[in-house]
């Protein structure tokens, strides 16, 4: 009986170990704005798994801050979060029309490109890179069943 009591008492333990690790790793993020539109829309509540820049893969819609200096800087917006494509990562080939990014062959390490799905998104395309280390992660699931 006793270890019948232990195997519990472990097994609980554990149990409570992995929702520990699991609330730490994916974070809900609502929608708010239309820069992802027609992909997400405002209200929209999505599962973001962390993850740095060295797990992100190009196209993945991240969640992250702008860049402090840029042309469009707000200083409300730069504690904000934003949720954008990742367009091009560190070592990748600059897209044309990037601020800061002229004479530039590659995505400087440290930096990415991201892109709103709605061509008035405020992006790098007004920003220029945005920074790496700012990534909060990749968003996976819109809550209510949609992968992305």
């Amino acid at each position: 009986m006793k270890w019948i009591l232990g195997v519990l008492v472990i097994g609980g333990i554990g149990a409570f170990l992995v929702v520990r690790h699991l609330r730490g790793r994916f974070v809900v993020v609502t929608v708010e704005g239309a820069s992802m539109s027609p992909t997400l829309t405002p209200g929209d509540q999505v599962v973001v798994e962390r993850r740095k820049i060295t797990a992100v893969r190009s196209g993945d819609v991240i969640v992250l801050r702008p860049p402090k200096k840029s042309e469009r800087y707000d200083p409300v917006d730069a504690e904000a979060w934003n949720i954008k494509r990742a367009a091009a990562l560190p070592g990748d080939p600059v897209p044309e029309g990037i601020p800061g990014g002229e004479g530039l062959a590659q995505v400087p390490q440290k930096s990415l490109v991201v892109f709103g799905d709605n061509p008035d998104s405020i992006d790098s395309r007004h920003r220029g890179f945005f920074p790496a280390d700012q990534i909060l992660g990749v968003a996976i699931r819109v809550l209510g069943g949609r992968a992305l």
